[in-house]
């Protein structure tokens, strides 16, 4: 009688397949966010934004030392891993970026958001639901709710601006997105991102409608620490201006977003924190649309938001 193969290599294999094709668009959608230009106070590789400490350089060399570190998240996510083994993931992961990049912090905030969302979509895979739908990533989210809640959300054990931040001004900063299970990435940034493709912009026009989308809501506790609550309101401000006067479907759109890109440089304002959930955002998209099912997602998420909340 013929033996039958044994299936637990096979398994194995497809499971490290399917790591490594999440980790691939974490790293997709991190290079995307750089590429992206204009955006208000960022790096990009037409300028350094607000920034004298990092350039584009800086950034695709950070890129490229957390390229094993998505990979290795989602594989912890398929297995079930608990919030501690993300989170010794995670500060690896930032021991290596600040290697690279002699020190500067170019991706702390990524680490985290991206890095928690890439684990629940292997967590969502392994749970058999690889198409990785809004509503199967936010309940596979639920897994390290607790744990969030009583962790600190940084990888290190130094305090971040946004901890500094949300103490003196009253945001929840990253670890109140996840907590709340990442609304600006599901119920700001995506229906924005899809209600832009869906009238046909282009992907970079989609993806700065997000990011405004974003801007006109989010807390940021990035720019909260350059400018103050004065900074945040006035950026806030000039979001929901862009976006009720037709976002990237008016006439001169990126002339404005140009001019609030300067005028941020001007201002040392840079709102990091939207752009790591404009990142996470373009992660779930890319993701979605390999897997087959970004009609799906449509239906599944909520009514597109272009003016938008505040959090």
């Amino acid at each position: 009688m013929t033996a039958m193969p044994d299936a637990a290599p096979e398994a194995a294999r497809s499971a490290r397949c399917c790591a490594r094709r999440i980790g691939l668009y974490a790293v997709r959608s991190l290079h995307a966010e750089l590429d992206l230009y204009p955006k208000p106070g960022l790096v990009s590789p037409r300028d350094n934004g607000a920034h004298a400490d990092m350039n584009a350089a800086t950034f695709v060399r950070s890129v490229f030392a957390l390229r094993h570190y998505f990979s290795d998240i989602a594989a912890a996510g398929m297995r079930g891993a608990a919030f501690d083994e993300l989170r010794r993931l995670g500060m690896a992961a930032e021991q290596r970026m600040l290697h690279a990049t002699r020190g500067v912090n170019t991706h702390r905030g990524a680490i985290f958001c991206l890095g928690l969302i890439v684990a629940a979509a292997g967590r969502a895979a392994a749970d058999g639901h690889p198409c990785a739908t809004d509503t199967a990533l936010r309940a596979a989210l639920t897994t390290w709710r607790a744990d969030l809640i009583i962790a600190p959300v940084i990888t290190s054990a130094a305090p971040s601006h946004g901890r500094l931040v949300a103490g003196r001004h009253g945001a929840s900063g990253a670890r109140g997105e996840a907590v709340a299970g990442f609304p600006g990435v599901f119920d700001v940034a995506l229906p924005a991102l899809r209600a832009a493709l869906a009238r046909g912009a282009e992907p970079r026009a989609a993806q700065i409608h997000a990011l405004f989308a974003l801007l006109a809501c989010v807390a940021d506790t990035n720019v909260l620490y350059r400018g103050g609550s004065d900074a945040l309101r006035w950026l806030q401000r000039e979001a929901h201006d862009f976006l009720a006067a037709g976002s990237v479907f008016a006439d001169g759109w990126l002339d404005r977003v140009e001019a609030t890109h300067r005028a941020c440089c001007d201002l040392h304002l840079s709102p990091g924190g939207s752009a790591d959930l404009l990142g996470a955002a373009w992660f779930v998209h890319l993701l979605q649309a390999d897997a087959g099912c970004y009609s799906r997602s449509l239906s599944d998420s909520p009514t597109p938001i272009v003016v938008c909340r505040q959090l």
